[in-house]
């Protein structure tokens, strides 16, 4: 029976893995739709290199620090480079990997169309190899069965990863967007005399059937992300991959109603990113709430995202897709979602300050850490693409590729300079 139970649980969590991973095709559609057609192409080669990349980044250093053997608490010390593991071990390394790529590919969306392209993919390695797992090792600590991380010794909670996963990589979009500074004519000098003063404009996206597909695979592929998590195939997965839909679709609910309630217009992108903010924030505490908590929490976190690109705008922040209010705003609300909700210990007080305690450290770590990796590489090489070469768009100064030469013939024949 042991036996079986073990090709159980691996047919499961391979599976899962499967799932994970086809959420990179998700954020690739989601966020070259919410950009300018001449910037389509950069942010889907972003979001297909730093799923190779960082995956070997992940292999050779960050699975080792965040699940190798971890006597102090902060970093596992072996498992660097896996090789002559059992099979189990392979199997959790092969789903682990997919969580990193998720991570590090958040980042794309937010400083999109205006950075250079290897000064991001190195920023996607090392998201994936250092700043994610060095956290997850203190959430959610070694897979040795004698040590553990020091936020998971104090009964830190996040199943899924709405911290571990979600605000880190939410919070290093942050770091990124204020070292670049926001697009060319986002936010524009106002008529005023007082020149301070800046107003918004937006940028549109270039096609909004592309981010509801993506939205849909991001959706669809979560039901791995969150009933993956289990490790191994039991009853549990249902009611964990049921809340995980109830949340997301709570989520939509949310934005919809405080965007009525506010009499803006109902945006697609809204609706979407709404959706996605309550995936987000049901990750840490799937597993342990009912439903009708499930869909409080992901209704919460609709509302977070509408009011979170609010936020970021009124401070002139300019995230091209809303990826620090899904990912680290939606994923802060989440994690302390666990300490209120959570089934027969409701509104633990304890509970509760163990959870911001790791919401706050999630910040603490991840948000310093990435303003110093984008710092220190605009030091050593252009970060940010030159005016002309942002006007031109990614697409033909990166890459030499257009994404619809019918339409963008002039780009060809218009030099990079």
């Amino acid at each position: 029976m042991d036996e079986l139970q073990l090709s159980m649980n691996t047919i499961w969590v391979v599976m899962a893995a499967a799932l994970v991973f086809f959420m990179q095709a998700g954020f690739a559609m989601l966020e070259s739709g919410m950009v300018r057609s001449k910037n389509s192409v950069n942010v889907i080669m972003k979001n297909y290199i730093d799923m190779a990349f960082g995956a070997l980044g992940f292999w050779l250093v960050g699975y080792g620090l965040m699940f190798g053997h971890n006597p102090t608490g902060f970093i596992g010390s072996n498992q660097f480079a896996l090789h002559n593991a059992s099979s189990w071990g392979y199997s959790l390394l092969l789903f682990q990997m997919m969580f990193a790529a998720t991570a590090a590919t958040i980042v794309s969306g937010a400083l999109a169309e205006r950075i250079r392209y290897w000064p991001y993919i190195i920023s996607a390695m090392l998201i994936s190899s250092l700043i994610y797992p060095v956290y997850g090792s203190w959430a959610w600590g070694s897979n040795d069965g004698h040590t553990m991380g020091w936020l998971k010794a104090l009964g830190f909670i996040d199943f899924a990863g709405s911290s571990v996963v979600h605000s880190i990589g939410g919070w290093c979009a942050f770091a990124g967007v204020i070292v670049l500074g926001p697009r060319l004519g986002r936010f524009d000098k106002g008529r005023l005399a007082n020149t301070t003063s800046k107003k918004s404009r937006s940028i549109h996206g270039h096609n909004l059937p592309m981010v509801a597909l993506g939205g849909f695979i991001l959706w669809f592929g979560w039901f791995g992300f969150n009933g993956g998590s289990t490790l191994e195939a039991n009853a549990s997965i249902g009611k964990i991959i049921l809340n995980t839909h109830l949340s997301g679709s709570a989520g939509v609910f949310g934005a919809i109603v405080t965007l009525l309630a506010m009499r803006k217009p109902l945006l697609l992108t809204s609706a979407v990113n709404g959706g996605l903010g309550g995936l987000v924030s049901i990750c840490a505490g799937c597993a342990y709430m009912d439903p009708q908590y499930a869909v409080l929490t992901g209704f919460i976190a609709g509302m977070v995202t509408v009011f979170g690109v609010m936020l970021m705008e009124h401070f002139h922040l300019d995230d091209a897709i809303g990826a620090v209010a899904v990912h680290a705003f939606s994923g802060t609300w989440g994690t302390l979602a666990v300490g209120l909700f959570h089934k027969g210990d409701l509104f633990n007080v304890g509970q509760l300050g163990v959870q911001a305690l790791g919401a706050m450290t999630a910040f603490l770590w991840a948000f310093p850490t990435a303003w110093l990796l984008f710092t220190l590489l605009g030091l050593v090489m252009k970060v940010r693409v030159k005016t002309s070469e942002e006007r031109k768009g990614l697409d033909f100064t990166e890459h030499s590729e257009i994404a619809y030469p019918e339409f963008q013939q002039d780009l060809l024949h218009s030099g990079k300079d």
